[in-house]
């Protein structure tokens, strides 16, 4: 243990899926479970372990805890919670899962019990992860076998807002540039220029 107080963190790793209220339940609840701080992470990207909770692991000091609401929200990947255990050993801290397990290094060792626990729960939910992208595949498929577009429908001139439409001709006669125009539709120079393309 440090001469300074020991610190509980709490950590939120919010999806695109999650919204504002979920996000505000899980501060909520880590709060409950004792989080002093909580640190946000936004999804993106697969990097091997997410930023904040990098972050997060090289700030954290011997006796300080981790929160999490799920395994899943630490990692997905059994590989890269193995990495984050091994951190937790390592430095000499506590993670906690609320309401499921906690794994308690703060003396250095880690329980058999618990490490294997804390692997099942990863391998169960990258299964979890992988089915719902096989899902995912398996739909897009199936809506391409069916003739269906994927991803955004395609604007047409009917979604070319009426706004557009009424200042086009300045910028057609030369009296607007693109960003003028951009600026008087609220709209971006991109979205002008495309606006410009299907009017022609």
């Amino acid at each position: 243990m440090t001469g300074e107080a020991d610190i509980i963190y709490g950590y939120v790793r919010c999806s695109t899926n999650d919204s504002k209220q979920d996000i505000r339940r899980q501060i909520r609840e880590l709060k409950a479970a004792g989080a002093e701080e909580v640190v946000f992470e936004y999804e993106h990207g697969d990097a091997r372990i997410k930023k904040e909770l990098q972050m997060l692991l090289d700030t954290a000091r011997e006796g300080d805890s981790i929160i999490t609401l799920e395994v899943s929200r630490l990692s997905r990947s059994t590989q890269q919670l193995c990495e984050i255990v091994e951190v937790i050993k390592r430095k000499h801290l506590r993670l906690v899962i609320v309401g499921s397990i906690t794994v308690d290094c703060r003396s250095g060792e880690i329980d058999p019990m618990s490490q294997a626990f804390i692997q099942m729960s990863a391998v169960f939910a990258e299964l979890e992860l992988s089915i719902v992208r096989a899902r995912v595949k398996s739909g897009m498929a199936n809506a391409r076998a069916k003739g269906r577009r994927i991803g955004r429908p395609r604007s047409t001139k009917e979604d070319i807002p009426g706004i557009f439409l009424k200042h086009y001709p300045a910028y057609k006669m030369g009296k607007m540039n693109v960003s003028e125009l951009a600026r008087v539709c609220g709209i971006s120079r991109p979205t002008v220029y495309k606006y410009v393309k299907m009017v022609r």
